[in-house]
């Protein structure tokens, strides 16, 4: 079965306080982004991953509505959004007790929700 992993890293969450939230220009530190290719690497090598990105903030997109005829565009960033994704992982699993053991993610100290869907 195939699951798509979903993580919202604390810059992006609505608790995190306003000083450290992600801002314009953002990046995680080179420590977390080597601790993030570890784990990326560790489900490549077990067979698990079948794709994988980081997703720029919310600020940098665009929310698109169907069903009046013409799409609406809406350019971010979207203040009324508690939550932003950060990035995903679709990954190759037999159920969901096992999706859900791949995590807890790429750093187990980090506070970050990751969510599993089939």
């Amino acid at each position: 079965m195939r699951f798509m992993m979903m993580m919202i890293p604390r810059v992006y969450q609505p608790d995190t306080p306003p000083g450290e939230k992600a801002g314009e220009g953002f990046a995680p530190p080179a420590e977390a982004v080597a601790r993030m290719m570890k784990f990326n690497e560790e489900l490549a090598n077990a067979g698990a991953l079948s794709a994988l990105d980081g997703l720029h903030p919310s600020s940098k997109g665009a929310r698109i509505a169907f069903g009046s005829g013409k799409p609406k565009v809406t350019d971010g960033p979207f203040t009324e959004t508690k939550e932003v994704i950060g990035g995903y992982w679709m990954i190759e699993a037999k159920s969901k007790e096992e999706a859900v053991g791949v995590g807890p993610g790429p750093d187990p100290d980090e506070p970050a929700a990751i969510f599993s869907r089939g």
